[in-house]
């Protein structure tokens, strides 16, 4: 792949794969370090990507190793309460602490799940991937991700008021 072809990738894949990791690590500065690092480990074996599936469901997974090393190499661990919280959009004082009580709700039942549920629904929900990226990017058939991802909204249901 010549250099001005990977920029395009680049340019087309960045806001996909930040978000991906922004998903999963909930912190800016860490999805957008490990989102370089993922292309630039993408740039480096490039010439083994067999395009088995598409760019997208490559490189988030190139993410997902990325930052599983970045745990690893760290080794900590992320509690409940360290997770910055979203910006404000300036609603009126009630409204804000309805969604704030619900959305610490849904983390919490969130954060309760099990893998690779949670992942799953933060994937299918949040990374807008579809059922066939996310069983490709587990080494799963589309058919498991829907699967997995209707258990996951069951189990949040019956947690969620």
């Amino acid at each position: 792949m010549e250099k001005d072809s990977f920029e395009q990738v680049y340019s087309q894949y960045y806001k996909v794969v930040y978000a991906y990791l922004l998903t999963l690590c909930n912190s800016e500065e860490l999805a957008a370090d490990l989102a370089q690092e993922t292309f630039y480990k993408a740039l480096r074996s490039i010439d083994r990507f067999q395009q088995e599936c598409p760019l997208n469901v490559w490189l988030c997974s190139i993410a997902k190793h990325a930052l599983v090393d970045h745990y690893r190499r760290h080794r900590r661990e992320i509690q409940p309460e360290q997770m910055p919280e979203p910006p404000d959009r300036d609603p009126l004082p009630g409204q804000r602490l309805e969604e704030r009580q619900a959305a610490l709700a849904l983390y919490k039942a969130l954060h309760g799940l099990s893998e690779p549920y949670r992942e799953v629904f933060w994937l299918r929900v949040y990374g807008e991937l579809s059922f066939a990226e996310i069983g490709a990017l587990h080494g799963k058939t589309e058919t498991w991700a829907r699967v997995t991802y209707y258990r996951a909204r069951t189990k949040l249901k019956e947690v969620l008021p």
